[in-house]
């Protein structure tokens, strides 16, 4: 087999992996990544928003200052590089997110990746070439090289690929609420995106606007300096025993509805915010933690891949757009999955794939398979933006199984994923430092190197 010529856009680790999987099989692998250095989101930048504090014209990045791992760091790593902690690193369970940049790099530096990846680099245009004379597609890759740290940038520069991987990840184009009153008053707004440390709220009346990860975190850190924080969320009834318990405990912090979006304003001149219940307070800053859109402003595929409210489709098994397969795919798009693992899983079968150990269905079987997709998530009442949640362990392990020979994963991880959301769940605020491991998974924690050996009343270890 002749290995194919493979762009892959962004070294996050959807992208370092990508490039590991691709050398295994042979193939020629370039990696544009348009940062200093490997790392996608967790490469820390404490200057967020370019004076744009709604994130639409900041940095690729989303990662506050105080920021820790919510996944223990035992199963956010990859299949055969565990997440051991460094000498003199943090080796806590939940490490914060230096610890894990420093993981990414030294996954890149053990697979020698780095002589793959141009820095500095950003993808302009990504597009359809000619059709050459075998018949076959390729694709130009257009990108801009910056020279200097004062941003000068080196003439356009482009090239042709067999194929191309997009894996430039789904932190760092702010999706922004549409609530009434929003372009005016004098209170300061930012996104979450282009939040860091909380000292400017100090002795604020601030609501947080969504109650994912990123507003739970945000707000109880703003809680510590604020005078009050109002947490807003669409329905209580969805709101999580862990945040019950952190308002009971703290009088500064209070759950409110959604801020309404139908009747009047809601965001008043005089810094009032209305909810949908008719109460309202006098904010001085506003949070949104609403979430972030895929966008690949530098794909051009004619139309054939499109996104229409955070679908990106049509995407068969959320990797490969059927008509474009597999010269064009995506790796880590799919959301509440095994990170980085079902990354690992969908790399391989990319990789796997282009070099024909594999074969995908005809095209219109594919597009079948999307379409079926679809309609089922429509008729389960799954708005579209969640199209790409998953959050099925059992999903995780056939994929793997079925499409790159990925063994299941033994009992004691998948009691240990659950058991650590279900602490995330129920306790907010102590899970990343207070949990309990059942027998099983201390087994399989120290079958795996990750605890000592237990030692018997004769000395004897017990392997």
């Amino acid at each position: 087999m002749v290995g194919k010529k493979v762009c892959v856009v962004g070294a996050g680790i959807s992208g370092l992996i990508s490039a590991r999987e691709l050398r295994r099989e042979g193939h020629h692998v370039t990696v544009m990544e348009q940062n200093p250095g490997v790392g996608g989101q967790w490469l820390y930048d404490p200057v967020p928003d370019g004076g744009d504090p709604l994130g639409t014209a900041g940095v690729h990045s989303s990662i506050y200052a105080s920021l820790r791992l919510v996944i223990p760091r035992e199963i956010t790593a990859f299949s055969d590089f565990p997440f051991f902690p460094r000498d003199g690193g943090d080796a806590r369970r939940y490490p914060g997110h230096a610890e894990y940049l420093r993981y990414i790099r030294d996954f890149c530096d053990k697979f020698g990746l780095m002589d793959a990846v141009r820095l500095n680099t950003r993808v302009v245009r990504v597009s359809m070439a000619p059709i050459d004379g075998d018949g076959g597609l390729r694709w130009v890759v257009r990108w801009t090289q910056q020279r200097d740290e004062a941003g000068g940038m080196v003439n356009t520069e482009e090239q042709v690929f067999d194929a191309v991987i997009v894996a430039v990840g789904m932190y760092s184009q702010p999706r922004l609420p549409t609530i009434n009153g929003m372009d005016k008053g004098r209170r300061q707004q930012l996104h979450s995106h282009s939040y860091r440390v909380p000292d400017s709220f100090r002795d604020e009346v601030v609501v947080v606007v969504g109650c994912h990860e990123s507003g739970k975190d945000i707000s109880l850190e703003i809680r510590k300096v604020a005078r009050e924080v109002h947490l807003s969320v669409k329905s209580v009834d969805d709101v999580v025993p862990g945040v019950l318990k952190a308002v009971s405990r703290h009088h500064n912090l209070q759950l409110r509805p959604q801020a309404s979006t139908i009747t009047g304003n809601c965001l008043c001149e005089d810094g009032r915010v209305v909810f949908a219940d008719g109460s309202f307070v006098v904010a001085d800053s506003v949070v949104y933690c609403t979430g972030y859109d895929y966008s690949y402003p530098f794909l051009d595929t004619g139309g054939v891949v499109t996104v229409d409210d955070n679908r990106v489709g049509p995407l068969y098994e959320h990797t490969f757009p059927p008509a474009l397969a597999p010269l064009l795919s995506f790796v880590g798009v799919p959301k509440k999955v095994y990170v980085p693992l079902f990354y690992e899983m969908q790399a391989k079968w990319v990789a796997q794939v282009l070099s024909g150990k594999r074969t995908l269905p005809p095209v219109e079987e594919m597009l079948r398979s999307v379409e079926e997709s679809d309609r089922a998530r429509e008729m389960a009442g799954v708005p579209k933006r969640f199209a790409h949640h998953i959050f099925d362990l059992e999903y995780c392990d056939e994929f793997g199984e079925k499409y790159c020979g990925f063994l299941r994963p033994p009992e004691w991880r998948k009691e240990f994923v659950l058991a650590s959301f279900g602490n995330l769940r129920e306790n907010l605020e102590s899970f990343r430092d207070e949990y309990h491991d059942s027998d099983l998974v201390r087994e399989g924690l120290r079958s795996q190197g990750w605890l000592p050996r237990a030692i018997d009343e004769q000395d004897t270890p017990i392997p």
